[in-house]
């Protein structure tokens, strides 16, 4: 392993505790230790710097009320590199080296090849933004927090499908490209299989390296295909030179969008600014009126507050909610099981409903959410680079699922990407 970060934050965990006054004297023993591998410096990063400050806010938040089972929380996590060929070494050291008590994963690439390590030594695993992991595995003690469902590959796409399916006259084509890496190969298998379910007719579908950078000949042939919807499955760095390219050729399809990681961050939000307008991409939380759930406003501030000091995305709407109530609901198991007992823990787990600050969750039989609640977005009336817009309802209108709409598709896409 290359230069590993591990960060134990012992100290901060004994500010809580100390600044804690009424709660302090009932923490005692040795800490409960949360581990993980993390994505702090890679093309990933922007991801785990953002998963590591909403743990310390639970840590925080979780020993200002006197720990669990009367002890104090502390996090220990090694920087992966956002290389999945360093995480199996790494669980390997937190469990056998550092005895972590609990373990957390995030993303696909990386979660994967943590798999075989916590199955050998029987531990429940709270993952974060990873698609059909255990359909490979099928391990009882695995849970997942992004709202994907019981299929991932389908649900991620359902929606742009759906919205596109309320054009009048309907779509008869899609163009499909993507990442040839696993979150993107999975995605456009779920798009493919939502083409078909509608009777389109996929005209283009191909996957480009991940190494790429010159996304124009990828553009170009997507736009000799003519199709009227382009699906995108893509990682942040690709989206960006995606959308450049699109632009420059001007690609001007019905309808533009997909699985495109990246546009969930603060930062890519202003840097675009109003050439998102138009654009339909998947989300988990958006400042709109039908998502106001108890707590994710304060968590949301104290997030903010730290975001600039740690470098992260400005907004925290992707990342950071989503990984607090993963954290909490290992809480909530925990403090209902009364002890550390994995067994007990993963059992609580499958046979509740847990209250979080992303609304009611409750995990199917693969430890993926027992129902569906991946939105689908469209940007709308985006003006300028300020980032402050995406606070306010309006610039990211929820087209999917329908308990949540609040607005209408716009297009065709040339029309819709005015500001």
């Amino acid at each position: 392993m290359r230069n590993p970060i591990k960060v134990v934050l012992a100290a901060l965990a004994a500010l809580a505790i100390l600044g804690g006054a009424g709660n302090a004297g009932a923490q005692s023993g040795d800490p409960i230790k949360l581990g993980l591998s993390a994505e702090m410096t890679g093309p990933l990063a922007i991801n785990g710097k953002q998963m590591i400050v909403a743990l310390e806010i639970w840590r925080d938040d979780v020993n200002a009320k006197g720990g669990l089972l009367g002890r104090p929380v502390e996090l220990v996590y090694y920087d992966d590199q956002s290389n999945p060929s360093l995480v199996p070494g790494i669980y390997t050291k937190l469990v056998d080296v550092d005895h972590v008590d609990l373990l957390f994963a995030q993303g696909t690439n990386i979660s994967t090849p943590a798999m075989p390590t916590v199955i050998e030594h029987k531990m429940v695993l709270m993952n974060t933004f990873a698609i059909a992991v255990n359909d490979h595995f099928h391990y009882d003690r695995y849970f997942q927090i992004m709202p994907y469902g019981p299929d991932g590959r389908d649900s991620i796409s359902r929606g742009y499908f759906e919205a596109a399916m309320t054009m009048n006259p309907k779509p008869k084509t899609v163009a499909l490209a993507g990442a040839d890496a696993e979150f993107a190969r999975a995605v456009l298998e779920g798009a493919r299989a939502n083409a078909k379910r509608l009777g389109l007719k996929i005209v283009y579908d191909q996957t480009y390296p991940p190494t790429t950078v010159d996304f124009a000949p990828v553009v170009r042939a997507i736009k000799a295909a003519n199709a009227d919807l382009v699906y995108f499955g893509s990682y942040p760095a690709d989206t960006v030179g995606l959308l450049a390219a699109a632009k420059e050729a001007g690609l001007s399809p019905k309808m533009l969008g997909g699985g495109m990681v990246g546009l969930q961050a603060g930062g890519i939000k202003a840097k675009l600014g109003e050439a998102l307008n138009g654009i339909v991409c998947y989300e988990l939380f958006v400042h709109e009126r039908t998502m106001d759930f108890p707590g994710i406003d304060t968590f949301l501030a104290k997030y903010q507050a730290r975001a600039k000091d740690a470098g992260t995305d400005p907004l925290g709407y992707y990342i950071p909610p989503f990984t607090y109530a993963a954290a909490d609901i290992l809480a909530q198991a925990i403090t209902k099981a009364g002890s550390l007992d994995q067994a007990k823990i993963a059992d609580i787990i499958h046979n509740n409903a847990f209250e979080t600050i992303v609304g009611q969750v409750k995990f199917g039989a693969d430890g993926e959410w027992a129902r569906p609640r991946m939105l689908t977005i469209q940007y709308q009336n985006v003006k300028g680079n300020d980032i402050e817009q995406f606070t306010h309802p309006g610039t990211q209108v929820i087209l999917y699922p329908p308990q949540f709409k609040t607005g209408t598709l716009r297009y065709p896409f040339a029309q819709a990407n005015q500001p």
